[in-house]
């Protein structure tokens, strides 16, 4: 498998080559289909810089979406059936997109909004400004298991669940690459963006592929974070400030700063463990939240209540009417003859082990 190169040509005919079921994560940032009709003007009569590139041209929306239809099936057949795609749009083409993607049978995990802390103003203002792009972030198959390090999200959001609105400025200044001083690229994308994705959804080692590959933020995050990247691009001068931009990009030697903050996989202990280590005895009474409701403890791990037996958490689920996490709830007697949560024999038992 050929990683961290640029691959120059059609990403549907590329993609086509690549193995089946070799990339761990897919982002897109397709032809947005703007479908503008004549120049921009700012009030000082400066012409606006805007997206009116060859490849942005398509001359309906059933070319568009055929289109759209050719590389999301094509991606879909590299992506393991654990890897995960996203793909950004604006409102001119996000819901064309997002259909195709489940009829094509991706699932759909989240939309993410892109809220542009500085976006360019309407400046005919006829309509709303247009201060965000969205982001679809699909799996493969529904149900199936995909990386989302969720605890590294959320140390990145100051200790707060990370939520579906990213607020992250558009691509200024240094960072906007720029060839005898005009962009490089129209749709340059910020790294702060991309990193977001990436750092979300993969880990060290893992294949990042980009099939409108562009100026390379893709690939330039992804080896500033220890990924493995592929790029696709068609157009020559776009490949050539990509390579040289990922060229220039050294990460550190220390490996385990780019390992995400999850926390680590504790070892499962089955309550019945508590009996057979002793710490727990057949026909012991536990209690339930600490109230006058008890049952009593089996040899096999099971608790009696009443006329029912059962688990922990079935008995627990029970006696609360509600769904029920037994090390949560169940409470017994220590030495001195205090309440004490069963969580804290289950700690014991991993630590012993």
């Amino acid at each position: 498998m050929i990683t961290d190169q640029v691959l120059e040509g059609d990403c549907i005919d590329i993609l086509s080559s690549l193995p089946e079921k070799s990339v761990d994560l897919v982002f897109a940032d397709p032809p947005y289909n703007l479908q503008l009709r004549g120049d921009l003007y700012r009030p000082n009569m400066t012409r606006v810089d805007a997206v009116t590139d060859e490849w942005d041209q398509f001359t309906s929306i059933e070319e568009y979406d055929d289109f759209t239809r050719r590389w999301l099936s094509a991606c879909r057949r590299v992506l393991k059936d654990t890897g995960t795609l996203w793909v950004i749009g604006s409102y001119h083409n996000i819901y064309r997109v997002g259909t195709i993607l489940m009829n094509l049978g991706y699932w759909i995990l989240n939309d993410i909004v892109w809220a542009k802390t500085n976006p360019l103003p309407n400046l005919k203002g006829t309509r709303f400004t247009n201060a965000h792009e969205t982001l679809l972030w699909a799996q493969k198959h529904q149900g199936a298991r995909y990386t989302f390090n969720y605890h590294a999200m959320k140390v990145a959001n100051e200790d707060v669940q990370m939520r579906s609105i990213w607020e992250i400025p558009i691509c200024t200044g240094a960072e906007r690459i720029a060839i005898n001083g005009r962009k490089a690229h129209t749709t340059q994308k910020p790294e702060a963006l991309l990193a977001r994705v990436i750092l979300s959804s993969t880990n060290p080692g893992d294949i990042v592929l980009d099939p409108f590959f562009g100026t390379g933020t893709t690939g330039a995050v992804a080896k500033k974070l220890r990924r493995r990247w592929i790029g696709i691009e068609r157009d020559p001068a776009y490949v050539n400030v990509a390579r040289q931009r990922i060229e220039a990009v050294q990460p550190v030697a220390d490996e385990s700063v780019y390992l995400p903050s999850n926390k680590p996989r504790l070892r499962r202990v089955p309550f019945v463990q508590l009996v057979e280590t002793g710490l727990l005895q057949p026909g012991q009474q536990l209690f339930f939240d600490k109230k006058n409701i008890s049952a009593v403890v089996t040899a096999d791990g099971a608790l009696i209540y009443q006329d029912a037996r059962g688990s922990i958490h079935k008995i627990g689920s029970q006696i609360s009417g509600a769904p029920c996490n037994g090390w949560e709830h169940w409470y017994f007697r220590d030495s001195n003859g205090v309440l004490q949560p069963i969580e804290v024999l289950r700690q014991q038992v991993r630590c012993e082990s």
